[in-house]
Formats: structure tokens, sequence, C-alpha cells
């Protein structure tokens, strides 16, 4: 009698001893930042080696979605478990007598783990009720069990986030770089002096814009400016879009086009840069100070506006957008006189499309009415009151894509 008492005495001291090694061993992994296959071997090893257990399989949490994290010894088809529809309604540990779920009848024993009163992992155990003594022997360890589930599903998770915020962190850093290469495309001098003036003011949605604008002196009396808008946003946006500025300066500085060529290549580059994904809005025009004549092409861009005096012009004459088409259907491009003391505007629809907190868009009409107001103005200061007339329509809502302004006096 007491041999036998002395027996389980000994039996209890190696098993305290057996989950308190297993403990210190989880918590030495995670403390050492052991990768999770690491915290996986050890949770195996602990149910199969140490608590007999060679069928189970656990569902936990992965980007909001339940998925099958580990499944050992089961072949039956655990995929059609819903955790939703299955397991949620399981709060505490449950034994499986009989379910109307086939599946579920693979299991004998529900072990939810809740972390911060949310279900966190399902812990579902089989081939116990072929044998009561390990059935027993499970239950009176369930709630180490539950404690080992929760400890290794929760470092699972936590690694899961530290990853996820490196790859955040790394994500920031390659935008803002990205960002600092994308300022350095846009040119930094714009002229300013008795012949011409040139400003410009942009303001992207996010740390990469889709938005471009650009002014290019030809030679001596002849130059050229650009506004650009492409469709989508994000990277793989900005990206075309730096790949389409970078295109123009090295079609512009290394080879002679007319206006028409010009828009035919990049066509052909805009629907090789995309697969045909995306498609680029854009205006070119050409100046000559000794003819005073400006040619330019509008490929499916909001209008400029050219404000001499009184009177304004759209310059609308064209194509479809860049990358719609394989081969652009119809090319228009038209050239005008320009008169002293001529103002012409670019912009992109981030400018017209703005709305107020009635919903009502900024539209070309205020555009064209501040123009004319302060016509006067050097075109920096015209600008900085542009973009201070749509902080003013906007109110407190947030620019909602990216804004563009070019304005250019041709004196």
């Amino acid at each position: 009698m007491q041999e036998d008492v002395v027996k389980n005495l000994e039996e209890k001291i190696k098993l305290k001893d057996f989950k308190l090694h297993s403990l210190l061993e989880i918590t030495k992994s995670i403390n050492t930042n052991q990768p999770i296959n690491h915290l996986t071997r050890i949770f195996e090893f602990v149910l199969r080696e140490q608590l007999g257990i060679d069928k189970f399989v656990l569902f936990s949490k992965e980007d909001d979605e339940w998925q099958i994290f580990l499944k050992i010894g089961i072949k039956g088809k655990v995929k059609d478990i819903s955790v939703e529809k299955d397991l949620l309604r399981f709060e505490d540990v449950t034994v499986i007598e009989s379910s109307h779920k086939s599946c579920l009848n693979l299991f004998d024993v529900i072990i939810p783990v809740y972390h911060k009163g949310a279900p966190l992992a399902y812990l579902l155990i089989g081939g116990l009720l072929q044998d009561r003594e390990k059935m027993g022997a499970i239950i009176r360890n369930m709630s180490f069990i539950q404690t080992l589930t929760s400890i290794i599903v929760v470092a699972i998770e936590n690694k899961r986030m530290a990853n996820e915020s490196i790859k955040q962190e790394r994500l920031k850093k390659d935008l803002e770089i990205a960002s600092e290469l994308q300022k350095q495309l846009f040119p930094n001098d714009l002229p300013s002096n008795q012949s011409l003036d040139v400003s410009a003011k942009y303001l992207p949605r996010h740390e990469i814009g889709g938005d471009y604008y650009d002014f290019i002196q030809i030679n001596d009396h002849e130059f050229m400016i650009c506004i650009a808008d492409v469709s989508g946003k994000g990277i793989s946006a900005a990206m075309l879009m730096a790949n389409f500025q970078a295109t123009i300066r090295t079609l512009f500085h290394y080879q002679s086009f007319d206006l028409e060529d010009l828009i035919k290549e990049l066509n052909q580059k805009v629907i090789d840069s995309s697969n045909g994904d995306k498609f680029i809005t854009f205006f070119i025009a050409k100046y000559n100070a000794k003819t005073r004549r400006l040619k330019y092409i509008n490929a499916g861009h909001n209008y400029p506006l050219l404000v001499s005096g009184n009177k304004t012009q759209e310059l609308s004459a064209g194509c479809p957008g860049l990358g719609m088409l394989d081969e652009l259907p119809f090319l228009e491009s038209q050239e005008i006189d320009i008169s002293p003391n001529t103002t012409i505007v670019l912009y992109t629809d981030g400018v017209v499309e703005l709305e107020n907190k009635e919903g009502t868009p900024f539209e070309t009409e205020n555009l064209i009415r501040i123009i004319k107001n302060f016509y006067p103005l050097k075109m920096e200061d015209l600008n900085n009151i542009l973009f201070s007339k749509l902080e003013e329509w906007k109110g407190k809502r947030d620019f909602v894509d990216d804004t563009a302004i070019l304005t250019c006096r041709i004196f």
C-alpha cells in the first residue's frame, strides 16, 4: 500500500517536472527568438512523445482567416470543417460522442483556446475513445494542453505580427526612397525671366504619386511643357509613371521627335510597361519663341487652359489616352499663335474633381474664374492661391487624388 502511494507521488512529481520542463523549453525558445517551425516541433513533440497524442489538428487564425496550422495522424477530410460554422460554438473543452458533422466524428475532444476574450485556436484530438486509459490521462492534463496550446499560438501570432511590422517598416523605407527618387525626376529650376515665367505645384495623395509634369528646354528658343496622370493608385502606378518620365526625357535628349511620332512611341512604351493593365492621360506642348507658335497634342487629359486677356481656350485636340489601344485610331495636333502675356494652365483631375462637404466638385469654371481674378500675379503666387482655394473648397475633407498644377506665362 505504501509502495503504491510512493509510486503515485513519484508519477505526479515526474508529470509536474515534465510540464515545467516543457513550459521552460518553450519559454526559452520564445525568448531566444527561435523560428516558428522550431516552436511547432516542440509542440508536436510534447503532444506525441510525452502525452501520447498521435492524432490531432490545430486550427489558428492568420490574417483574420481560420487555417489548418498543424495536422498530425489525420487522413480524413479536415478541410470540410468550417471553424465559423462548426467550432465557434464550443467555448469549453468538449468530448465529442456523436456529431451531425461527419468530419467532426474523426475526433474525440475539442479544446478551444481563447486570448483576451476572443477565440484564437481550436485543438481537435482523435484516437482516444478506443483507449480509456489514454482518454483519462488526456482529460487530467487538459488544462496543461490548453495552456501549452495558448502559449504556442500566441507566440506564433506575435512572431507573425513582428515579421509583418518589419515588412511594413521596410516598405515604408522603400516608399521614402522611391518618393525621393520621384522628386528628382521633376524639374528643379523652372524659368522665371522677362520672356517666360513657369511654376508648378504638386501634392501627391500618398508617399509616391501618379501625376507628372515637366519642362524641358530644347534649345535657345524652344521648350516643351507637359503633364500626365496614370490610371490607378499605388506603387505599380507610380513606377509606371516614373518609367514614363524617364522615357520622355530620353527621347527628347537623344532623338529628334515630332510630337506625333513622340506620342506613338510613348503609346507603345506604356503598353509594353503596363501589359495593358493601366493607361496614362497626357498633354504635351512645344513652343517656338521665334515664331510664337505653340503646337500641342492632348492624349485624353483634362483640357489645359490658354488664357489671354478675357479670352479662354481649352486645348482639346489630340487622341485617346496612352496605353488604351495598341494603335491610336486617330491623332490630331493643333498649332496656335501665342499673343503676348498669355497664360497656359496645365492641371490633373485631382484639381477639378475635388469635392466639398456637399459633394460638389471644384470643376473647371472655378479654376478659370480664379485664374482671371489673379491674372497679373507671378505664376508661383497664382499656384499658391489656387491651392489655397482648393483647401478652402475641401474643408476638413482629405485630398482624394494626386493634385498637380503647372502654369506658364509667355510674355
